[in-house]
């Protein structure tokens, strides 16, 4: 496989899920710097999707229910409680670990938060985590024979 497949295919994997593009990179033998790399490229590229198109896919999706959603669950009393204290940075922070990148971006929006706000936030913990996930993964001992890896 070449260099360019491997890094599309690890970005694929952290624009629906975050945790899985470490993996994905530790699986097709990619440094961690890369797969870190494609891992936060991933994640902005589901980010800056459903930022700008995110109440579009909303109205169209709220067309297919059958019921209208409850207002207050506990998730969402969670989710504003979140955001009322920490703001967008807080709902950023959070998203590669709780929440899928779209999932978060999703919320984001719901808020009705700035795109610039968005996405600095976005970006500034999807570096972060990034790294500390793939240093992580990259390091637990035994994870890579799990992997068939030496």
């Amino acid at each position: 496989m070449n260099p360019v497949s491997k890094y599309i295919s690890v970005a694929l994997a952290s624009m629906l899920k975050f945790v899985a593009g470490p993996l994905a990179g530790l699986a097709l033998e990619l440094t961690w710097w890369e797969s870190a790399a494609c891992t936060v490229a991933g994640m902005m590229m589901s980010v800056l999707l459903f930022t700008f198109l995110g109440r579009q896919i909303r109205r169209w999706w709220e067309q297919f229910r059958k019921t209208r959603p409850r207002l207050f669950s506990p998730r969402t009393r969670r989710a504003v409680r979140v955001y009322r204290a920490f703001g967008i940075a807080g709902i950023a922070c959070l998203t590669p670990l709780l929440f899928t990148p779209i999932g978060g971006t999703l919320l984001a929006v719901s808020f009705k938060a700035s795109p610039q706000r968005i996405l600095l936030w976005m970006m500034v913990f999807g570096v972060v985590w990034g790294i500390v996930l793939t240093l992580a993964i990259y390091h637990v001992p035994g994870l890579r024979g799990l992997l068939g890896k030496s």
